[in-house]
């Protein structure tokens, strides 16, 4: 038995209990002679005793519907996907519930926005719908396991 997703836009508000969305809305201070605007501290990064690390992923591209099992999270820090190419992707999170994923929810960029995900927070793996799947990625790099995988019993299904 399949269940199915529809997303829902990355906002802000909806957003705010798995982590932070990164765009370049609201309040800014002008910088650089008045020529850029500084969208500031748009994070709270979470590296515990490990340090910040900036990693290039290059994902193969996905297409709606697509079809999940598997969601992981970082018990050790937060992690920050920055696209390199201004294509929207595709974002599932799940609330923790008992050390175990909840029912996942999917969420849409509109191709100007990243993710921070705050530390522990269940998530699937990286879902670019369009190549290239270019990311940076912020994240912690230290000893320690600092990844947890979970495989849904029963498929999910995002749709359109």
């Amino acid at each position: 038995m399949t269940r199915n997703l529809t997303p829902q836009p990355l906002t802000p508000a909806a957003f705010a209990s798995f982590g932070d969305v990164l765009d370049a809305t609201g309040d800014f201070r002008p910088i650089n002679a008045g020529l850029c605007a500084r969208h500031h501290d748009r994070a709270r990064l979470d590296f515990g005793d490990g340090r910040a690390g900036i990693s290039i992923f290059n994902a193969k591209p996905r297409a709606l519907p697509y079809r999940f099992t598997l969601v992981e999270r970082h018990p050790q820090g937060s992690q920050a996907f920055l696209p390199m190419t201004q294509h929207p992707f595709l974002v599932i999170v799940a609330p923790d519930e008992g050390d175990r994923p909840g029912p996942p929810r999917a969420f849409l960029t509109d191709g100007a926005q990243g993710i921070n995900l705050h530390r522990g927070t269940w998530h699937g793996v990286l879902t670019p719908l369009r190549a290239p799947g270019l990311f940076a990625v912020v994240d912690r790099i230290g000893a320690g396991a600092n990844l947890q995988e979970w495989h849904y019993p029963e498929p999910w299904t995002v749709t359109r």
